[in-house]
């Protein structure tokens, strides 16, 4: 997925322009023109800002050509899960449950390869997070304390506790994973 091209295009949908929107996410107005023409490939934490700007989630972003009056979905094959990845080389996320027309929550499915980062900036916001490692390691920070999760070990945290994933391992790290609210 284009996510530079995706970005131009719902940043002029929404009548922006790449220094209104700098100004409102607080960023350079470089990083939106790097990050359109894909000079860079930002992280998860760095698209959440830019697109906090906008204002929309990761979800909205990478869903928006979904049919609104499509019937309720119930089953999602893993060929039907939506890939929310901000770039290569990162962490791969994908969503269950994208036609879901009131989500109050992401479902995630997270695969983080060895070198893999949510980005070096601590990320905060409302809701919950949960999640089960099911493969592999993965360092979680939350606030101040730096836990080593293995596999069968979960977490559940007040996501306005600034927090932050990596994998620092040589292998996968695989987790499943709930937000609220949708819109993480």
């Amino acid at each position: 997925m284009d996510v530079g091209a995706r970005l131009q295009t719902i940043r002029t949908l929404k009548g922006l322009s790449q220094r209104e929107l700098a100004k409102r996410a607080g960023v350079t107005n470089s990083t939106i023109s790097m990050i359109e023409k894909n000079s860079v490939s930002p992280s998860i934490s760095s698209l959440k800002k830019v697109l906090a700007g906008i204002p929309m989630s990761l979800v909205e972003f990478f869903s928006l050509d979904l049919e609104q009056d499509a019937p309720t979905q119930v089953v999602y094959r893993a060929n039907e899960l939506i890939d929310i990845s901000s770039g290569a080389h990162t962490v791969r996320m994908r969503l269950v449950g994208r036609a879901h027309p009131s989500r109050a929550l992401a479902f995630l499915d997270e695969t983080y390869p060895p070198g893999a980062d949510t980005g070096e900036e601590m990320y905060a916001h409302e809701g919950e997070e949960a999640g089960l490692v099911v493969e592999g390691r993965l360092e979680l920070t939350v606030g101040g304390e730096v836990h080593i999760l293995e596999p069968g070990d979960s977490y559940y945290f007040e996501s306005s506790r600034p927090h932050r994933f990596r994998n620092p391992f040589e292998a996968p790290a695989r987790l499943i994973s709930a937000t609220t609210p949708a819109n993480f």
